[in-house]
């Protein structure tokens, strides 16, 4: 394959502490540095979470916006994804960064079991958050843990609800929701490619020790992939990842094994339909 894949890195999330794993950063200056050397090692995307001091999740704007200036100092041209998840806040805090303009944001259309809990995602707050994205210029992220979320997507993009091609991504392998199972996958590619096209961008994620699995099948299946310690934060079963660098680095190594170029910052913005703010 010749087309270049983009590598997107999840650098902290939610969950993962320093009890887990050292390497999970938590403060702003943290995370910047963390980025930079994922961006350095082969990522074009970072998916942005906010901790507070405690390590607990946050959704304060004024640490996003730290955050994203920081992260357009050190990692210039870099996509910088903000997530709207529901483990950072309740109801619209989840997307009071949108005002900042990221270049994109998460965006979950729907419902579905977690290890614990259910993750609500009510059709208003889908609907407001999508519209924010569209009001301050924001691409959305489609986050698929379930078929309907695809079809939901399709649905949205009908109404005009989002702009251009949706990037949709599977997320498999969290307890209690899709497990990461071939035949599923395989599914999704094929009903995403039927919705919005055969060259419409996808990606997939896997959740801990599932994450270098759905790496290997989204390369191989001519997508894009994410990585990073807000979903796995070990290399394997005996060793902790020392980085996020470290598990760039193993998707770089399986775009080798596939003969596909890893995707430059200016590759992935016109892949995605991303303007390139006159970075050089």
């Amino acid at each position: 394959m010749t087309n270049p894949c983009i590598i997107c890195v999840a650098i902290t999330g939610s969950l993962p502490t320093k009890a887990n794993n050292p390497a999970v950063p938590i403060s702003v200056a943290e995370q910047i540095e963390s980025t930079q050397e994922a961006f350095e090692a082969g990522a074009s995307i970072v998916h942005a979470h906010v901790r507070n001091d405690d390590e607990t999740p946050s959704s304060d704007p004024e640490k996003f916006a730290a955050l994203k200036e920081g992260l357009e100092k050190h990692c210039p041209g870099m996509i910088i994804q903000f997530s709207t998840g529901g483990r950072s806040g309740a109801g619209r805090a989840r997307g009071g960064m949108l005002p900042l303009r990221p270049d994109m944001a998460s965006l979950s259309v729907g419902s579905n079991n977690f290890p614990t809990r259910v993750y609500e995602n009510p059709p208003d707050l889908v609907d407001w958050l999508a519209a924010e994205m569209l009001a301050h210029g924001v691409k959305p992220e489609i986050e698929a843990f379930d078929l309907s979320h695809i079809l939901k997507a399709r649905e949205m993009a009908d109404r005009g609800q989002l702009a251009g091609t949706p990037y949709v991504q599977f997320v498999m392998g969290v307890k209690n929701a899709m497990p990461a199972d071939k035949h599923v996958f395989d599914f999704y590619v094929e009903t995403t490619k039927r919705l919005f096209g055969p060259d419409a961008p996808w990606c997939a994620a896997g959740i801990g020790a599932k994450q270098i699995v759905l790496n290997e099948w989204a390369i191989a299946a001519g997508g894009h992939a994410r990585t990073g310690l807000e979903d796995n934060v070990r290399l394997d079963r005996d060793r902790l990842a020392p980085s996020n660098a470290a598990l760039v680095q193993r998707v770089v190594d399986l775009c080798e094994k596939y003969e596909r170029p890893v995707a430059s910052w200016a590759q992935a913005r016109d892949i995605l339909g991303l303007r390139r703010h006159g970075v050089a």
